[in-house]
C-alpha cells in the first residue's frame, strides 16, 4: 500500500507539472506568495504547536496570528464577540467579501514531542491532536496571498480572515455568528487537517451539549438515610433512562455522557449530582427531537428520587451544509496545485509512528482524491463550521498532515503536526485555498451558482444560535 501511494504521488506530480504550465497570472501569484512566506508560515505553525492552548485560552496563539496579519497590512479587530482570543483581519473594500476561517485551539492531555515514539513534551499538558496549529496558519497564508493581489489592483473586493477560537469545546464560531460577524460574506472557506487530500463532500453531525443537575438533601448514609434524598440516585436513574432510550432512536443518533458530580464520600447521601450529556444526529431537527425526550427523562428521574432537576444548554452545533459547486471549484484548484510528495525520512517516520501506535502502516497519502458524491448523513464528528454553513455558502478542504488512516485526536497527529509531514499539508492547503479564492473573486457567475445551491440545500431552515443566555463562557483566570 505504501508503494502504491508513493508511486501515485509521483504520477500526479508529473500530471501537475503539465497543468501548471497554464496557470493564470493571479493563481501563479498565489502559489509564489505561499512559497515566499512558507518559512514564516511553518514557523508560526510550530510556535502555535508549542503553545498548545485549549479552548478560550489561546492567548499566545491568537496574538501571534493577529500580529502577523497586522504586519502584512490587514486591519485587525481583536476580541470580537466578547471573546478575547477571537479576531478578524480584513483587507480591501466593497464586494465580493470572501471569508476564510482559522482555528488554533489544542486538546487537553495530548502533549507529545515531534518524534515517532510516544513521549510527552510536558506531562499532562495539551497537544494539537486535531492539527489546528496548521489550520489557522494555512488559512492566514491563503488570505495574505489574496491581500497582495488586491493591494496590487489585480483583484477587487474584500478578503476577511476569521481567527476562530474554541472549536474543540465552547463553540467559538457560534458566539461569533450570534453577533452577525459572517452575515455579509458572499462565500466562506475553511480546511481541516486529515490523512487524505480532498474537497469535502461529507456533512458533520449536529450536536447539543447539556448539563443535567439534580439537587436533593444530604443525611448520614448509615444513621438516618431516610432523612436524605439522593441526587446521585436521580443521576443514575437519568442515565439508565438515556440508555433505555437508545433502542428507540434512529441509527444516526449518538448519546454520550459522563458524571461530573456524584458525591464526595460514601457515608454522606449526595445532595448534588450532575451529568454532562452530548446528543448528536445527522440533522439539527433530529437532535432537537431527542433533546425534548431527554428533558422528560430528567423530570422522571427527579420524581423517582424525590429531588429537583435542572437541564442547562451549554451549546449546540448545526450539521455542515455541503456545497458541491464550491467543492468542484476547489477540486480543480487542488489538481492545479498538485499532490504532495514525501522523502524517505518522512515515509520512515510514518511507518514507525503507526507501528508504535499499534496500527498497520500504509504510508502517507499525498495524492488528490477524486470528488465524491454528496454525503449529508454520514456519521462522524461535529464542528461549529456547521453553523457558519447555514449563514453563508461554505467550501471545505481536507489536507494530508498525518499518515494514511492515522487515529485523530491522538498523539500521532500531534507529532506529525510539529514536523515536515504537517508542514507540507499546511502549504498544500494554503495554495489550494488561495487559488480557489481567486476564482471566487474573479467569477461573479460562480458566486451566484454557489449561492443558488446554498439556498436550495438550506431550504426553509432559519439559522438560530443554540446557546445559553448571557456572555460567552470565557475563563476568568
Amino acid at each position: 500500500m505504501r508503494k502504491i501511494l508513493f508511486l501515485g504521488s509521483i504520477l500526479f506530480a508529473i500530471c501537475s507539472l503539465a497543468q501548471n504550465t497554464s496557470v493564470s497570472p493571479n493563481k501563479s501569484s498565489v502559489l509564489k506568495s505561499v512559497e515566499k512566506h512558507q518559512d514564516e508560515l511553518t514557523k508560526i505553525s510550530d510556535q502555535i504547536w508549542g503553545f498548545a492552548e485549549i479552548a478560550m485560552r489561546e492567548h499566545k496563539s491568537a496574538k501571534l496570528l493577529a500580529d502577523y496579519a497586522e504586519a502584512q497590512g490587514f486591519k485587525v479587530t481583536r476580541g470580537v464577540a466578547g471573546i478575547p482570543t477571537a479576531f478578524i483581519a480584513e483587507f480591501g473594500s466593497g464586494k465580493p467579501i470572501i471569508g476564510i476561517l482559522g482555528e488554533f485551539d489544542a486538546l487537553p492531555g495530548l502533549s507529545q514531542k515531534a518524534q515517532p515514539n510516544k513521549e510527552a513534551l510536558l506531562a499532562g499538558a495539551p497537544g494539537h491532536g486535531c492539527g489546528h496549529n496548521m489550520f489557522g496558519t494555512a488559512s492566514l497564508g491563503a488570505a495574505v496571498s489574496i491581500k497582495e493581489l488586491i493591494a496590487a489592483g489585480k483583484l477587487k473586493g474584500t478578503i476577511r480572515f476569521y481567527g476562530t477560537p474554541a472549536e474543540e469545546d465552547l463553540a467559538g464560531k457560534v458566539w461569533m455568528a450570534k453577533e452577525g460577524l459572517f452575515n455579509d460574506l458572499d462565500v466562506c472557506l475553511d480546511w481541516h487537517p486529515d490523512y487524505e487530500n480532498k474537497a469535502n463532500m461529507q456533512s458533520s453531525q449536529a450536536i447539543t451539549d447539556f448539563t443535567i443537575s439534580f439537587k436533593g438533601k444530604s443525611a448520614h448514609a448509615a444513621a438516618d438515610p431516610w432523612n436524605g434524598r439522593s441526587a446521585l440516585d436521580a443521576a443514575e436513574l437519568f442515565a439508565q433512562g438515556i440508555n433505555y432510550m437508545r433502542e428507540h432512536v434512529k441509527p444516526s443518533v449518538r448519546m454520550h455522557y459522563v458524571f461530573t458530580k456524584a458525591g464526595k464520600v460514601p457515608n454522606v447521601i449526595p445532595d448534588e449530582a450532575a451529568v454532562w450529556l452530548w446528543i448528536r444526529d445527522s440533522k439539527r431537527s433530529g437532535v432537537v427531537e431527542v433533546a425534548e425526550r431527554m428533558k422528560d427523562i430528567a423530570k422522571g428521574a427527579a420524581l423517582m428520587a424525590g429531588v429537583t432537576s435542572e437541564v442547562r444548554l451549554n451549546n449546540g452545533l448545526y450539521e455542515l451544509l455541503v456545497n458541491e459547486t464550491g467543492a468542484k471549484t476547489l477540486q480543480n484548484n487542488m489538481n492545479l496545485v498538485g499532490p504532495v510528495t514525501y522523502t524517505k525520512d518522512e515515509l520512515d517516520f510514518a511507518d514507525k509512528i503507526m507501528k508504535e501506535y499499534g496500527l498497520e502502516s500504509k504510508g502517507i497519502n499525498g495524492v488528490i482524491k477524486p470528488l465524491e458524491k454528496t454525503n449529508e448523513t454520514a456519521p462522524g464528528g461535529s464542528t461549529d463550521v456547521g453553523d457558519v454553513s447555514y449563514i453563508v455558502p461554505e467550501i471545505t478542504l481536507l489536507a494530508t498532515t498525518a499518515p494514511f488512516e492515522a487515529p485523530w485526536h491522538s498523539w500521532v497527529v500531534v507529532a506529525c503536526g510539529g514536523m515536515s509531514i504537517g508542514h507540507k499539508g499546511l502549504l498544500f492547503a494554503s495554495k489550494s485555498l488561495g487559488t480557489t479564492m481567486v476564482d471566487l473573486f474573479e467569477n461573479e457567475q460562480l458566486r451566484k451558482d454557489i449561492k443558488a445551491e446554498f439556498l436550495q440545500r438550506k431550504g426553509k431552515e432559519v439559522w438560530k444560535a443554540m446557546l445559553p443566555d448571557g456572555p460567552p463562557p470565557v475563563p476568568k483566570d
